[in-house]
């Protein structure tokens, strides 16, 4: 069951896992984050309103978050292929995590922003500051403990995410549990990868809100 061969695999599995998670989450907020700042700078009312740049925004974002993830990794094999040069394997995995996870990102960095107090804003405004300066200084500050705090949520999303991409070839520990443990009737295998997925994402979440607590200014 568990030999030297065995342990090998399930090792290079885990750091795949970690791999797609890492990699997965920074791009993803790379494109997101911007997009969330823009969704809410550009709404009716918001610091630089921009009706038409938000509607359009808003439905990419709609859109790829209504798509099934396993349909969107078959659906994007062609896209996956061009960047990469392959289907199959952790890194074709990343280049579909992230198209799924970023009109996610876009949508928590959204919400977080708009938990901001208002009068924080027009006080901002009233000093003359730009809208930039206003997203740089004031919006991203304030919601900073909401960001780091969605983050976990996001990274733990997008390893979720990557054991799915173990039913078509995506490596990881998914693969692990589904290639030795489910299709070969072997459930302790199945169950261990399971139990690992669970511990990385316990780490992720108390991490997230350990670092959330520390830049939360009002505690």
């Amino acid at each position: 069951m568990f030999d030297s061969e065995m342990i090998a695999l399930v090792a290079q599995a885990f750091g795949e896992s970690i791999f797609m998670t890492v990699a997965s989450s920074i791009m993803a907020y790379v494109i997101g984050l911007p997009m969330g700042f823009i969704l809410v700078a550009s709404e009716e009312g918001g610091i630089a309103p921009m009706p038409m740049v938000n509607k359009i925004l808003g439905a990419v974002v709609n859109f790829f978050r209504s798509i099934p993830f396993l349909i969107l990794l078959v659906a994007i094999m062609p896209f996956t292929q061009a960047i990469v040069g392959t289907v199959i394997g952790a890194k074709a995995a990343t280049v579909v995590l992230v198209v799924a996870a970023a009109p996610f990102v876009a949508r928590m960095v959204e919400t977080s922003l708009k938990e901001v107090d208002r009068g924080v804003i027009e006080a901002a405004e009233s000093m003359g500051a730009t809208p930039f300066e206003i997203m740089r200084k004031v919006l991203l500050p304030e919601a900073m403990p909401s960001l780091l705090l969605g983050s976990s949520i996001v990274t733990t999303t997008i390893l979720a995410y990557s054991a799915m991409a173990g039913f078509c070839g995506g490596g990881g520990l998914g693969a692990i549990a589904i290639n030795y443990g489910y299709y070969r009737g072997d459930r302790v295998i199945m169950w261990v990868m399971v139990v690992l997925i669970v511990l990385i994402v316990a780490v992720l979440q108390s991490a997230g809100i350990y670092i959330s607590k520390k830049k939360d200014k009002r505690l």
